[in-house]
């Protein structure tokens, strides 16, 4: 049974269930952390899974996949509990599942459903310009681009978009004939167009189904759908 190359669709999850997980390791799905350390950064993981497709936090899991476990689940479960509530805007949805797993020591399971109400983002000092957002790349979560926040935030609407299909269109639509992929800046550059015209072609594009966007943390890229 392989559980961690599929969106998350049940959050209760059995001892066997979380030994399968963990031994695959971390990856889209799936996200180790050994202790609440630093729970200001941990936040990110489960924003980036609620702006994604969802996936689980599990928490007592060392580098080397060995389950740890935690000496006081509820210290560290209180300890991220108040973090969620003071650093992640809007709140997002989760489930919390505790195991035992050696002697007395347990591990704390959040599972996190892909959110109808993206994109979240890590607040951390209550000042609106300086919130982020994350997605999850693979094993990693990386900031969300301008880009990638308004096509969350469009996926969130449901918007039924429409466009022209004009001059920059066929310009983009002739360079991914020839290439794999395409960022803002080289398709502003081929089309002698604002880097702003050129960013919001790709985002209306890709919600209309027309191109994806492969999110990275320098710089996204476009490609035909």
């Amino acid at each position: 049974m392989i559980l961690e190359y599929q969106p998350i669709q049940q959050s209760r999850i059995d001892l066997r269930e979380l030994k399968e997980l963990v031994r695959h390791g971390e990856n889209k799905y799936v996200e180790f952390k050994l202790k609440t350390t630093h729970p200001e950064k941990i936040v990110r993981e489960m924003v980036a899974f609620a702006n994604t497709d969802g996936g689980r936090l599990i928490v007592g899991v060392a580098d080397d996949k060995s389950l740890k476990g935690l000496k006081f689940p509820d210290e560290d479960e209180f300890i991220l509990q108040r973090a969620i509530e003071k650093y992640i805007y809007p709140a997002i949805d989760y489930t919390l599942d505790r195991l035992i797993v050696e002697g007395e020591r347990e591990v704390l399971i959040y599972t996190i459903p892909k959110s109808p109400f993206k994109p979240h983002y890590v607040d951390l000092d209550g000042v609106l310009e300086n919130r982020r957002a994350y997605v999850r790349v693979a094993d990693r979560s990386v900031q969300a681009s301008r880009e990638m926040r308004e096509i969350l935030k469009g996926e969130r609407k449901g918007l039924n978009i429409r466009f022209q299909y004009g001059e920059k269109e066929k310009t983009l639509m002739k360079y991914l004939a020839d290439n794999q992929q395409i960022t803002v800046e080289t398709y502003a550059t081929i089309a002698n167009i604002s880097r702003k015209i050129a960013s919001r072609t790709l985002v209306v594009l890709v919600l209309a189904n027309v191109l994806k966007v492969k999110p990275h943390e320098i710089q996204d890229y476009f490609v035909a759908a």
